[in-house]
């Protein structure tokens, strides 16, 4: 009989644990999960390819209904105490938001029960006491307050399913239950806080269709401020209403539907007597969603705010990835703080959202000014002012034609080196600036031009032509257009999933709309090759990475005081939101420019905006180019890479000796790049950086220790003079040779996979069973591999 020491892991699972659940009554089909993955594994950047890191994967996740988690069981073998799980189930409980915790060895159970049901919150328990489902019911509605019938009544409403296997991801789940239970106990005003790109609509319609379905809330207002988003709901995850849902057009009020989807300019009207939505009572809704929320609720004298106060009865739920907290306005105050909070940091850890790569590239005229010589005119012979203009200037009051080139050719350049169909969003001072940016990069492109014309559109407020294309744009399955040059249309982010490069040649000094511009490339399409997405930055902007307001938890910075007799009107940086029709479509101006000062209603004197030149014969350059890549905290690294690792691989080896020992001692020397991905430090990036060709472990020591490197084929060839491998037959001293040359040419890595025998020039020796054959055996054949790795890396 096999002694209980000697049961893997997975044995343990399936002869003790999995039993003991059976006994206390759990349905393993439907309320027992084993080894769930609750995160997709952060995708590493390595130059222009990537790599995904490790899932995070519970044990068991045992469910009182589906998507409503009541506990974790971390498993362990029997050489481990029954403890040992604790701490890692913990871990995986705070991410998951459940409240009690098992650890197992198969002998019993730890319990850790934060709600203390039994008057203490950790106890051991026998295999054959585990709790019931229903005991573990009544521990979570303590955890989450439900006290009431009709609460608990209304968070076990059933989630909706359409058949087709998709189920919301963890934190999808953990907003949707939040919002739900909260509701149900009453609340009125929720916050939530979702980076761009994690499936704000999904988790909405969630929530609106447990709420409709448990008659919590019957009629329901999914209020947007662009068609582009109330069209995009209306297709996606809401057409499951069917004819139980409308959407409002042109003002014209229907009050037979349940579900009403519409632009808050559609219900609204500049004269207050005629504003559609009070055709409705003001009980008519009892739930009003707020898509984008930071884009006008938050603004007492906001459109959606009179909405919102007219339906004041009504719970209303604000959706925002980027809530708004300055001196004037505050989404906090209205809605109160976040109910949930996942950040872009936490979706990229989690690999849910893409990373990024940032190209900060420094012109001449951008880091040294420019002046114009004496007596130096524009294009249309006016005079241009004499003074030293910088990068705020450009394209705001001088345009230098040359820039404008040299920007279209670092693109065009960007592209050619990577794929020159990547989906592309140029971001522009304003429209001017993106009609010559897209005439730019057409000359830049003119053999993609001549083959579609659509290669590069202006899809800007005022563009009717480039506005119909956005949809095309952003669908995956269409290949034009390719580029978009914009201005402020595009910077409310929608469902842009093939977006893999932003381009930022305008000065955004609003957080608000920065976030929402990096939202355009945070999305993963894996079918479309979409993994990361690099920023090209000629104006300094991802300087805002830095600043603690860029992924942080937003502070409320706006003062309230017993009687605000005086509100400041927020500054033009704070008051991103462009003015719109009432179809959601921005409309621009452009004022008229002159030198003369106006005198104004009360005798004020004040002076038009600045005169606009346009210049050319200015040489313009690249000065610097520099690369930054995220850490292992998420964070850019912002000194430089070489830098960065050797700090990181210091905190981790005391030596150099402690590194090789660990290297020498190690089965898989992958195991230990892999180790150094997880840390941030991808060895690729650090090659490109250094520019040397080099082994990946000689350019660790190097980089960190100050040793001189060899490169791999240096190393190659010493094993080759050293002869170590005689006692083989020739056809397995062919294959050793093959090996050599395959880690000169790529690396230690590929070595070590034994599928390398399938290909060239290993399958022209022989077919991967005859090869092994000729090894004596598997074994033989990776011992034979881990003896050439010996020799590799041997000092002599």
């Amino acid at each position: 009989m096999t002694s209980k020491l000697q049961l893997s892991e997975r044995d343990i699972c399936t002869q003790f644990i999995t039993p003991a659940l059976v006994q206390a009554g759990w349905d393993i089909a439907r309320q027992v999960r084993e080894e769930v993955s609750f995160t997709d594994g952060r995708i590493f950047v390595k130059g222009n390819l990537s790599v995904r890191g490790k899932r995070k994967r519970a044990d068991y996740i045992l469910y009182y209904k589906p998507n409503i988690p009541v506990a974790v069981i971390e498993a362990k073998d029997n050489n481990h105490s029954v403890k040992a799980g604790i701490q890692q189930g913990l871990d995986y409980a705070t991410i998951l938001d459940i409240p009690t915790v098992f650890s197992s060895n198969g002998d019993a159970f730890q319990e850790h029960d934060r709600t203390a049901s039994h008057g203490q919150i950790e106890c051991e328990i026998p295999l054959n006491q585990f709790p019931t489902p229903e005991e573990l019911w009544q521990r979570y509605k303590r955890y989450k307050g439900l006290e009431t019938e009709e609460a608990e009544r209304i968070s076990a409403q059933d989630y909706f399913f359409d058949g087709s296997g998709r189920n919301p991801r963890y934190y999808q789940q953990i907003a949707i239950n939040r919002t739900v239970e909260a509701i149900a106990k009453g609340q009125q005003r929720i916050l939530l806080t979702m980076a761009t790109g994690t499936g704000k609509t999904y988790t909405a319609f969630q929530i609106v269709h447990r709420l409709w379905k448990a008659r919590a809330k019957k009629r329901i207002l999914f209020l947007a401020d662009r068609n582009a988003l109330i069209d995009q709901t209306k297709r996606g995850d809401f057409r499951h209403f069917k004819d139980k849902m409308t959407v409002i057009r042109k003002k014209e009020i229907d009050k037979s539907y349940e579900i009403y989807l519409a632009i808050y300019q559609g219900i609204t009207d500049y004269d207050e007597d005629k504003d559609a939505y009070r055709q409705f009572s003001p009980d008519f809704f009892d739930l009003i969603i707020i898509d984008e929320c930071h884009r006008g609720s938050a603004s007492e004298d906001s459109a959606w705010r009179a909405i919102l106060d007219y339906f004041q009865n009504a719970t209303h739920i604000g959706l925002t990835a980027t809530p708004k907290e300055t001196e004037t306005i505050s989404s906090s105050e209205y809605f109160g703080d976040p109910i949930y909070t996942y950040s872009l940091k936490q979706g990229i850890a989690d690999g849910f959202l893409a990373p990024y790569k940032v190209v900060r590239v420094g012109l001449d005229v951008d880091l040294e000014g420019w002046r114009p010589e004496t007596g130096k005119t524009d294009k249309s012979g006016q005079l241009v002012e004499d003074r030293l203009y910088n990068r705020k200037d450009y394209d705001k009051n001088l345009v230098i034609d040359e820039r404008t080139q040299v920007v279209a050719n670092k693109i065009t350049e960007f592209l050619k080196k990577t794929d020159r169909f990547a989906k592309t969003i140029v971001f522009c001072v304003d429209i001017d600036h993106a009609e010559r940016m897209r005439s730019a990069l057409a000359n830049a492109n003119s053999d993609l031009v001549q083959q579609n014309a659509k290669y590069v559109m202006q899809i800007t407020g005022d563009n009717d032509e480039g506005k119909r294309e956005l949809d095309n744009f952003i669908n995956p399955e269409e290949r034009y257009p390719v580029i978009a040059t914009t201005s402020k249309l595009m910077t409310t982010g929608v469902d842009a999933q093939t977006c893999k490069l932003i381009v930022l040649d305008s000065n955004i000094g609003s957080m608000t709309e920065f976030k929402q511009i990096i939202g355009w490339g945070t999305r993963i399409n894996e079918a479309f090759g979409k993994r990361f997405f690099t920023i090209l930055d000629f104006r300094n902007v991802t300087d805002l990475f830095a600043d603690p307001d860029f992924d942080g938890e937003p502070v409320r910075v706006k003062e309230i005081t017993q009687e605000e007799e005086f509100d400041d009107p927020a500054s033009e940086e704070e008051n991103d939101i462009p003015i719109t029709d009432e179809e959601g479509e921005e409309i621009t101006f452009d004022p008229p420019v002159t030198d003369d000062p106006t005198i104004i209603g009360g005798g004020e004197i004040i002076s038009e905006p600045r005169a606009k030149y346009y210049v050319n014969g200015v040489n313009v350059a690249v000065l610097n180019e520099r690369i930054q890549y995220l850490d292992g905290n998420g964070k850019l690294i912002t000194g430089s890479l070489k830098g960065y690792t050797r700090q990181k691989v210091r905190e981790q080896y005391q030596s150099l000796d402690d590194f090789l020992n660990r290297r020498n001692g190690s089965d898989k020397k992958q195991a230990i790049i892999d180790e150094l991905t997880e840390q941030g430090i991808v060895l690729e990036n650090l090659k490109e950086a250094i520019g040397k060709e080099m082994d990946l472990f000689d350019l660790i020591c190097h980089t960190a220790f100050d040793q001189p490197p060899l490169t791999r084929a240096e190393r190659a060839n010493r094993v080759k003079k050293r002869d170590a491998f005689s006692q083989y037959g020739e056809q397995a001293r062919a294959v050793i040779d093959a090996l050599l040359d395959k880690y000169a040419n790529e690396g230690i890595e590929n070595i070590e996979d034994i599928k390398i025998l399938k290909i060239n020039p290993f399958n022209q020796i022989g077919t991967p069973t005859e090869i092994i054959r000729a090894f004596g055996g598997k074994q033989n054949y990776l011992n034979a591999v881990a003896t050439l790795e010996q020799q590799i890396y041997q000092s002599a």
